[in-house]
């Protein structure tokens, strides 16, 4: 069984900004606190199409296991390895995140799309925000028949990890903008 959610949120900042909060929300030590999920953020490739106008990204992210502290019990490991492959379209003003668990396959497998656009109704001045988000613990003998209640576990830790997440892009908007009108928080 899958679980699956996806959810939207406005960000009421230009889209210049929003995406550059997202580049910089990891290495701000501010965030460390709030992320605390996140252990390492290593970027493993990048390459600029200037003739596409498209920026495509690989980062590798080191984070706690997810779900609850049972599941990393039983799966033995307290960190899990993931990809986040990001493309960048500077003409269209779109943004792309895809992360995925590398680790822990044969348990879990996690996927979580992002995309930032130009909010329709206040483009030059809104971000909207569309993130989905599908985990699907793998049936072992010992999780079967707690597969479906892990999963949903494991969705409440996604959401909670989203709403700090949020914060932090807020955060790092408030900052860029202050930052750009020469003004020190």
């Amino acid at each position: 069984m899958v679980k699956a959610y996806a959810q939207e949120h406005i960000y009421k900042h230009p889209w210049e900004r929003v995406t550059s909060a997202s580049w910089r929300k990891f290495s701000d030590p501010e965030n460390k606190r709030t992320l605390s999920h996140i252990l390492e953020v290593d970027t493993l490739n990048h390459k600029l199409d200037t003739e596409a106008g498209k920026l495509y990204t690989t980062r590798a992210l080191t984070i706690h296991t997810p779900g609850p502290w049972f599941v990393r019990k039983i799966v033995g490991q307290e960190i899990c390895h993931c990809v986040e492959s990001t493309v960048v379209d500077a003409r269209s003003r779109s943004m792309q995140l895809t992360t995925r668990n590398m680790s822990l396959e044969k348990f879990i497998e996690v996927e979580e799309k992002i995309r930032y656009d130009p909010h329709p109704e206040n483009p030059n001045g809104w971000t909207i925000c569309k993130q989905e988000t599908s985990i699907r613990i793998k049936p072992l003998s010992a999780l079967a028949s707690m597969a479906e209640k892990i999963e949903q576990r494991c969705v409440e830790r996604f959401q909670q990890n989203s709403v700090k997440g949020r914060e932090v892009m807020e955060r790092m908007c408030k900052y860029l903008e202050a930052e750009s009108s020469g003004i020190s928080l």
